[in-house]
């Protein structure tokens, strides 16, 4: 399964890399990373139908918020499941989050435990077929 990582700070790669390295060694899953709105758009419409499954996008970016993105994304395929990031926990992004399609809301620092649960949900669905 192709998960896309959306977020302006580069380190965030690593950290997502250093989290997963288990599930990407055994194959379970193939982590994507884009570092703008538009890259994330760009990998999305590279194949036809898009090989990501899921995006966990940063709301706060330049250019191309989070929620931008999660609006084009939810009009385009509408069955890429997105999840939003942000360092901070306000109600305002929450809501605009949920409300536009987020499947999750995520705050900074990341709880990976949590993350980990909802990946391992998503593998689990695919194998029931």
């Amino acid at each position: 399964m192709k998960f896309l990582v959306v977020d302006d700070e580069k380190d965030v790669e690593l950290l997502f890399r250093q989290k997963f390295r288990k599930e990407i060694r055994s194959g379970e899953i193939e982590l994507v990373f884009a570092f703008s709105g538009q890259d994330a758009l760009d990998i999305l419409n590279s194949t036809d139908p898009p090989e990501v499954v899921y995006v966990f996008s940063d709301i706060n970016m330049p250019g191309m918020s989070g929620i931008e993105l999660l609006n084009e994304i939810k009009s385009e395929h509408p069955d890429i499941y997105v999840s939003m990031i942000s360092a901070y926990g306000d109600d305002e992004n929450y809501n605009r989050a949920i409300q536009s399609g987020a499947k999750e809301f995520f705050t900074k620092p990341i709880d990976f435990n949590h993350l980990k649960e909802e990946i391992s949900l998503m593998i689990q669905k695919k194998k029931e077929g």
